[in-house]
């Protein structure tokens, strides 16, 4: 494990602790940023999905591998900072390629706007070999997803009520009330109208779950952030969908063990891959 280093904040100058973290190569072997502590943090005032990793070269088998890049919150004031890393040294005899944010683990582009596959033994894939992984792995063909509960639920739930979706208030609405039925509490819904042509974040403690009301299937670059989003608040990611889920989504989803569920107008929530049929099983 690495040795926890002191990171000053710009904003109020209070020290926080902070623990590079540890990331699986996959060879196996334990892989960090390489943290330059010699240069002061960077004050995020605004994230963008290329800045968001960070390059960083296996020591035991030499793969290159994109992974969160490191940030820490102040506990004092709140402020996030991004902490610099040392640039990697090319290889004598020619340069590596990392695994970029947008590399797929399969086809791209089909659309796919419902369950496909019938019963979770029936489709297999990578989702069995995900459960397995480890918290925090970058999307880059080899990630290690953060694990889903047991899959017995502790206490029955009533069966649940769906409620018509005419409206994209109605498909926010609903997926919050599926959410709290799996037994999230607190399950925040933001203010305002929702934007037909936009997703919509529902958070709850432990939860970090998107809403796609649009009439396009869910993409790649979709189930990535959701997470991304979760990775950064140590939280479990779902998606929710109208139109189902491109192909490489899917895949995606199964790799880094996400719940994709997709909603009918009748308001009734199913599971599409095999880590949501695990949520509905164990529930929250």
């Amino acid at each position: 494990m690495a040795e926890a280093v002191p990171v000053r904040c710009p904003a109020c100058l209070r020290e926080n602790g902070y623990t590079a973290p540890v990331f699986p190569c996959a060879c196996g072997s334990p892989v960090n940023p390489p943290l330059d502590l010699s240069a002061p943090p960077l004050l995020l005032t605004h994230r963008t999905w290329s800045d968001s990793w960070v390059t960083v070269r296996c020591t035991a088998c030499g793969r290159e591998s994109e992974w969160p890049h490191p940030e820490v919150g102040c506990g004092s004031c709140g402020t996030v900072v991004r902490l610099p890393v040392h640039p990697l040294e090319q290889p004598e005899g020619g340069t590596g390629r990392g695994a970029g944010p947008g590399d797929t683990a399969g086809s791209a582009g089909s659309a796919d706007s419902g369950r496909a596959g019938g019963p979770a033994e029936q489709r297999g894939g990578a989702a069995g070999d995900a459960a397995a992984g480890a918290a925090g792995a970058r999307p880059d063909g080899d990630p290690a997803p953060i694990p889903l509960p047991p899959t017995a639920a502790a206490v029955p739930r009533p069966a649940f009520r769906p409620v018509t979706i005419r409206t994209a208030r109605d498909a926010v609405a609903t997926a919050a009330l599926y959410l709290r039925w799996l037994g999230f509490q607190d399950v925040r819904q933001p203010d305002g109208r929702p934007i037909p042509s936009a997703a919509v974040d529902l958070r709850a403690p432990g939860l970090v779950a998107q809403v796609d009301p649009t009439t396009a299937p869910a993409g790649l670059r979709a189930v990535e952030c959701v997470w991304l989003n979760g990775l950064t608040a140590s939280a479990t990611s779902v998606y929710f969908s109208l139109a189902g889920y491109t192909e490489d989504a899917r895949s995606r989803a199964d790799e880094l063990g996400i719940p994709l569920f997709v909603m009918d107008l009748t308001g009734m929530p199913q599971p599409v891959n095999d880590p949501a049929d695990a949520l509905v099983g164990s529930g929250a």
